[in-house]
């Protein structure tokens, strides 16, 4: 019993130790963002800036930058996007994982082939303009839409652990395929639709590549390809100002401005894990081990 105590004490501890090293480098990224950019170049990356600064987080929210409304955008898309996404994913998964539907299998190696294959960037974007998907939201929902078949088959193999017995009782009662989908095995698949509800909307929300492909209006530019702009505006003049002899190098905050974006973007993900991470590690667990 004594051995068991010291081992969880030691456990607990290692634990604890291993998280405050995970949040270093995060602290690092806020502790930089708030510093003066000449204290960084003198100084470099420090947990104990020399002068703090918010010149970058004014640049990134000043009233000339549209930030807001790519926050709006991005959290429209990340919010339909994933609803769709996950709706979509538990009804395919719950029809490859029904017995009583005829070629589940053969459907299943279907979706299993496009893991392996992929036809490429032109025949998505040759079809993607062909459905109208430009320059409007949905241009930034759709492409990314079709389930993903790792979250397919993950959603399948929950799914399959739910006894039979169950949609023959429903059955017996009555009940048809979409009231024992969406009343029975939708409640019972929790812990795994919000797993994948985690991975599509981590998908959604650092999603950049549509809005390169298929957007050129400024005010549908989503967050990370806003910031992934305006990086590379601030890097230009940056290399613009080293090239000229009138003009000083630390005008812009231009380091603290990339760790301020960094802070920007991963705002809302932090947030939102926690709400799902009681069901994160039972979601990928359970229906990996077959016994």
């Amino acid at each position: 019993m004594r051995t068991y105590k010291l081992f969880d004490v030691a456990n607990k501890t290692f634990i604890a130790l291993l998280a405050f090293v995970c949040t270093l480098p995060l602290l690092l990224v806020l502790m930089v963002s708030i510093s003066d950019e000449r204290s960084i170049q003198s100084q470099g990356y420090s947990f104990f800036p020399a002068q703090l600064s918010f010149d970058a987080y004014r640049l990134l929210f000043s009233g000339s930058s549209p930030l807001l409304q790519s926050y709006i955008v991005s959290i429209t898309v990340t919010a339909l996007g994933t609803l769709l996404a996950v709706t979509i994913t538990s009804m395919a998964g719950y029809t490859l994982a029904a017995r009583h539907v005829r070629y589940r299998n053969g459907l299943a190696m279907f979706f299993f082939v496009t893991m392996v294959f992929n036809t490429g960037l032109v025949p998505w974007y040759m079809m993607s303009t062909k459905l109208g998907l430009q320059n409007n939201i949905w241009a930034l929902i759709i492409p990314s839409l079709v389930f993903n078949p790792f979250n397919l088959f993950l959603v399948r193999n929950y799914m399959k652990q739910i006894p039979e017995s169950l949609i023959e009782a429903a059955k017996i009662d009555g009940a048809n395929d979409a009231f024992i989908a969406f009343k029975i095995f939708f409640p019972l698949s929790l812990p795994v639709l919000a797993t994948i509800t985690l991975f599509y909307g981590i998908g959604y929300w650092n999603n950049w590549f549509n809005a390169i492909m298929l957007v050129d209006r400024p005010n549908l530019y989503p967050l990370q390809y806003l910031l992934f702009k305006l990086n590379s505006e601030i890097s230009m003049i940056q290399q613009m100002q080293s090239s000229s002899s009138s003009m000083s190098t630390s005008q812009l905050p231009t380091e603290s401005i990339k760790m301020a974006t960094a802070i920007v973007t991963i705002g809302p993900i932090v947030l939102f894990y926690p709400f799902l991470q009681r069901y994160f590690i039972k979601g990928l667990l359970i229906g990996s081990v077959k016994e």
